[in-house]
């Protein structure tokens, strides 16, 4: 369960704010979408590869 403690006068939206932060850092969303669809594991092992790849290339850009 997320606590969002309020302080006295602070403003609701504000609080709001905060606790969508904090379930967004849960990741309880992100977990949900990906146990919506069965993806192969070589697929997994295929779009980390590609990433990295595409990490790579960045890093390598930023060097020249």
């Amino acid at each position: 369960m997320i606590i969002v403690p309020l302080k006295e006068g602070e403003n609701i939206e504000k609080a709001l704010k905060k606790f969508k932060r904090k379930y967004e850092k849960t990741g309880v969303v992100k977990e949900l979408r990906r146990r919506q669809a069965f993806e192969k594991p070589s697929v997994t092992n295929r779009k980390k590869r590609l990433h990295a790849i595409y990490v790579q290339q960045m890093h390598r850009s930023e060097e020249q």
